[in-house]
């Protein structure tokens, strides 16, 4: 335990900022929960429970809940905002008379705003300017964490301050916290592996098997760090915990939503009819549509995501994607080892072997 009890705010009365309130209380912080459902509200601070979203999780007591964004945020050194990409800058900006330069702002949303293509940490520097902001991601499945089962994620922030911070008041013996700098990397795998997620439940529908699951989650990778890269990232954080490790679970787990938004349009189900048997957000949803017009406007190649599209916008049967996949291409493994241009040039210097 801390020798002073950090204070935490956490914005968002989901699953997520639900298991990360009660672990930084069971490390011995101070810790204020916002969110606008007032039943909700009063269910965590009387029976220490949250039925939407964890029903099975007993809560930290020392957890409370509030409506009332002032209280939760004043003289909160940590800020966790686990709020929807949709909802993320309106929260932000109703907080900001109670924010400060000296507040840690940690965005804990995997996903991209649909206007801007900003991802949530950026919306926080638009938002208010201040130096101690940063970002978690990573495999973290909050239903899993509930049960206090292993879990390692990612605080990845250029400040040093705040990667200590978010790593001293959520670290305990089953939640390890691991830094990075590279903000913009990190955030990127959480945004895009949900896509990919949409894909690999799909194909479990249709009954395809672990080569093919693997294949997906190998190839998703690649666009994925082409992407980022394109973008300014490191391609190597996408073999830590924010890029394969989230890649992994995010794509082998009924528990993952979007996952479970691909299973059911895999057995034929439209978009529209997923969702609402869903019953919650599923980001990658949203951010396939974004990725693919970003991904035309930096010419990168994106073809499970440009497949998916189809799917899910033009009525393209969720089989038809599965063998664009096959049809595509065959180039390079691991880009920056073997460049995918370098076997294009000699796909065209070998032509003839076929002929």
């Amino acid at each position: 335990m801390a020798e002073q009890q950090i204070k935490v705010a956490v914005l968002g009365g989901g699953s997520f900022g639900t298991a990360l309130a009660s672990i930084a209380a069971d490390n011995g912080a101070h810790v204020r929960q916002w969110m606008r459902d007032e039943a909700l509200v009063a269910q965590i601070n009387q029976e220490h429970r949250n039925g939407r979203y964890l029903p099975h999780y007993a809560i930290n007591p020392a957890v409370q809940a509030t409506t009332d964004l002032r209280s939760a945020l004043e003289n909160a050194e940590l800020v966790l905002i686990a709020i929807p990409s949709k909802a993320f800058r309106s929260v932000v900006q109703a907080a900001k008379p109670w924010l400060t330069a000296q507040q840690i702002l940690v965005s804990t949303t995997k996903g991209i705003e649909q206007d801007s293509f900003l991802l949530m940490s950026q919306v926080l520097t638009e938002e208010t300017g201040f130096p101690h902001i940063g970002v978690i991601a990573g495999p973290n499945l909050a239903s899993e964490i509930a049960d206090k089962q292993l879990t390692a994620t990612v605080i990845a922030s250029a400040d040093a301050l705040t990667r200590t911070r978010v790593q001293q008041a959520l670290g305990c013996r089953y939640f390890r916290v691991y830094a990075s700098d590279d903000r913009h990397g990190v955030e990127l795998g959480g945004a895009l592996k949900n896509i990919y997620a949409i894909a690999a439940g799909m194909a479990a529908a249709l009954g395809m098997g672990e080569n093919t699951r693997s294949m997906l989650m190998t190839r998703a990778l690649a666009e994925m760090s082409r992407f980022a890269v394109a973008e300014g990232a490191n391609p190597m954080t996408f073999l830590g915990l924010a890029g394969v490790g989230d890649l992994i679970v995010t794509c082998s787990s009924n528990l993952s939503r979007n996952y479970r938004v691909g299973y059911a349009m895999g057995e034929g189900r439209s978009l529209e009819e997923a969702i609402a048997a869903l019953g919650q957000v599923a980001e990658g949803v949203n951010t396939v549509k974004l990725v693919c017009a970003k991904a035309k406007e930096l010419d990168v190649y994106m073809p499970l995501a440009e497949g998916l599209y189809h799917v899910l916008f033009d009525g393209v049967p969720a089989q038809d994607m599965a063998r664009t996949l096959m049809m595509g291409e065959q180039s390079s493994d691991v880009e920056f080892i073997l460049p995918r241009e370098a076997v294009q040039q000699a796909h065209l210097d070998n032509r003839g072997w076929h002929e």
